[in-house]
């Protein structure tokens, strides 16, 4: 059964419930991180998790007889707020919460946008095995700050994917992202949704059925469609500049 939403322990960030019937026993987790905003203290949107739920509508189904839960997190606020990193930070405590509710299950953290910074940067924890980051929001290098770091991605899969015509996030700066973190883990692959935009929307069907794959991969062991197989073992920038074909989970599986 779908169960009420948990505040976190400042009243601030919040777990929403089950997305669908859930299943009757969980095996594994998929979070779903909304986008959020550079700087800001203001609740979040009540629609920014409409961001999030188509996807997790699809997982929610794809895995329900696998034992897969999906929940949305519900920041405490909206923005990202420089060192506070407050979306991390509720991503952290969202994980900490799956632990108490489920026990030791996998859990895949799943964010667009500044969501996307949020589950790269929160995936370190011990309880994730994964991370997929749609259009992530991410920050220009500077040399006056430390680059966003890589390192606790170590032995998770890591899946990005970003629409070639992103005028919101700059793929660009995801592929650079992707590049450092290929360097200190290999499981990481990033694909192109060419001539998509920020939403992902022209070419939805195929994004969906990409993430579907990997979390029923990442979470309960089953084989990746070809070409994320190939995307993954590929060396960079091949298994970084992955094409999204046309008709991806129609024909493409193996």
């Amino acid at each position: 059964m779908a169960q009420q939403g948990t505040a976190g322990p400042t009243g601030t960030a919040r777990l929403g419930r089950v997305i669908g019937t859930g299943p009757s026993a969980v095996s594994g987790v998929v979070l779903l991180l909304p986008a959020g905003t550079e700087t800001s203290t203001r609740k979040p949107s009540p629609l920014a998790a409409g961001g999030v739920r188509a996807l997790g509508r699809r997982l929610a189904q794809d895995g329900r007889d696998a034992g897969l839960a999906a929940h949305v997190v519900h920041y405490g606020c909206r923005g990202w707020n420089g060192a506070q990193a407050q979306l991390a930070r509720d991503a952290t405590w969202a994980v900490e919460e799956i632990v108490r509710r489920y026990g030791d299950v996998p859990v895949c953290l799943a964010g667009v946008d500044m969501g996307g910074r949020a589950a790269l940067r929160a995936g370190g924890h011990e309880a994730v095995n994964s991370v997929l980051a749609l259009a992530p929001w991410l920050p220009e290098d500077d040399v006056a700050a430390p680059p966003e770091p890589v390192k606790q991605l170590v032995g998770r899969r890591v899946l990005v994917v970003h629409g070639t015509n992103d005028e919101r996030t700059d793929p660009e700066l995801s592929f650079r992202y992707a590049e450092r973190a290929k360097k200190a883990n290999r499981d990481v692959c990033r694909f192109e949704v060419h001539s998509d935009g920020h939403r992902l929307h022209q070419h939805q069907a195929e994004v969906l059925a990409l993430a579907s794959d990997f979390a029923m991969g990442v979470l309960f062991g089953a084989d990746f469609a070809r070409p994320l197989e190939d995307a993954l073992a590929a060396p960079p920038p091949l298994g970084l500049r992955m094409p999204l074909a046309s008709g991806f989970g129609q024909s493409l599986r193996r």
